[in-house]
C-alpha cells in the first residue's frame, strides 16, 4: 500500500496569483511558512521555518484566490509533487510542491491576529462585562456504600 498525503497549518508568505491552463481550468500559486518549536539541549527554544510552493486547481483555486492574502493562516491537505524541467540557461529544474485537495481557512483577519492594538480610547469605551448566574446546588451527604456500583 502507498500514501502520499500531506497537511500543512501555516501562514500564507505571498498572495495567491491565479491563472488558467489552457482548457480554463483554474490554477492558483501560494507560498506557505510552517514552524516547528522544540528546546535544544540547553533548554533554550528552538524555532526553524520550512516554507512550501502550494499549488490549487479549479474551484479550490477559485476561492483561495478569491479569500486568502499574504499573512492567512491556512490548513491545507494535499500530496507532494516533484517536477523537473530544462531552464532557459538548459540547466535542469526541480520543484517539490504540494498539490492541495483540500483547505480548511484559518479565522478571518489572522493575517493581523497579534498586530491590533486598540486606542486607550477605546478601553474606556468596552462594556462592563455582565454577572453570570450561578446554580447552586442543595448540600447532600453521599455515602460511597449507596453507590450501586
Amino acid at each position: 500500500m502507498n500514501l502520499n498525503k500531506v497537511f500543512l497549518i501555516g501562514n500564507m508568505t505571498r498572495d495567491p496569483e491565479m491563472r488558467s491552463l489552457p482548457s480554463g481550468q483554474a490554477v492558483t500559486n501560494f507560498g506557505l511558512a510552517t514552524n516547528r518549536m522544540w528546546k535544544g539541549k540547553d533548554g533554550a527554544q528552538q524555532k526553524k521555518t520550512e516554507f512550501h510552493n502550494i499549488v490549487m486547481f479549479g474551484r479550490l483555486a477559485e476561492i483561495a484566490s478569491q479569500y486568502l492574502k499574504k499573512g492567512s493562516m491556512i490548513m491545507v491537505e494535499g500530496r507532494i509533487q516533484n517536477r523537473s524541467w530544462d531552464g532557459k540557461d538548459g540547466q535542469k529544474k526541480y520543484r517539490t510542491e504540494i498539490v492541495a485537495e483540500g483547505m480548511q481557512m484559518g479565522p478571518r483577519g489572522s493575517a493581523e491576529a497579534g498586530s491590533f492594538k486598540p486606542p486607550d480610547s477605546a478601553k474606556a469605551q468596552e462594556p462592563e462585562p455582565e454577572e453570570i448566574a450561578t446554580i447552586e446546588y442543595p448540600e447532600e451527604d453521599i455515602n460511597p456504600d449507596d453507590i450501586p456500583f
